[in-house]
């Protein structure tokens, strides 16, 4: 099996993206290098739930709520990766960016540099949760490096 020295993965911890972090761990090299990009949808810029909050200091409180509940399942899923990377001798990194994640994995591809980019397959139809998804199509016509795009579990 190839073994990469440089993998960037898109994750954010669904059982899809953790497929994809199983991939990856599996085809990084033992001193290698794993890059996370973690993409906050920019459809969350908006979720202060304004149509049933009814003054600011109730639209700020829950403002704060839905911060701080994404900023501790960031964390988590940060930990978690960090833990497996070190337990593997693998270097890791990671970049957590608000807006579409199409466009964020192509500018940290940019910047990263890696030998191979890795994402879960979308979502299968019926499969409930938010749908924020990653476009392969177009990452695959615009990366300079390839593209594994791994299947979604079943």
């Amino acid at each position: 099996m190839t073994e990469f020295a440089h993998i960037l993965i898109a994750s954010h911890g669904t059982p899809g993206a953790q497929a994809a972090e199983r991939a990856a761990f599996a085809l990084c090299r033992a001193r290698g290098r794993l890059s996370h990009l973690i993409v906050v949808p920019d459809l969350w810029r908006g979720m202060m739930g304004d149509d049933w909050l009814n003054n600011a200091s109730t639209r700020d409180d829950y403002g704060k709520y839905v911060e701080n509940q994404l900023q501790r399942e960031t964390q988590s899923h940060i930990d978690r990766l960090r833990s497996q990377a070190l337990a593997r001798d693998i270097a890791y990194e990671f970049r957590v960016v608000l807006g579409k994640p199409t466009e964020c994995l192509l500018a940290f591809s940019r910047e990263a540099a890696p030998d191979l980019v890795l994402i879960g397959a979308p979502r299968p139809k019926g499969v409930s949760g938010l749908r924020s998804r990653m476009h392969p199509e177009q990452l695959a016509g615009t990366l300079a490096v390839p593209l594994l795009v791994i299947p979604y579990p079943r």
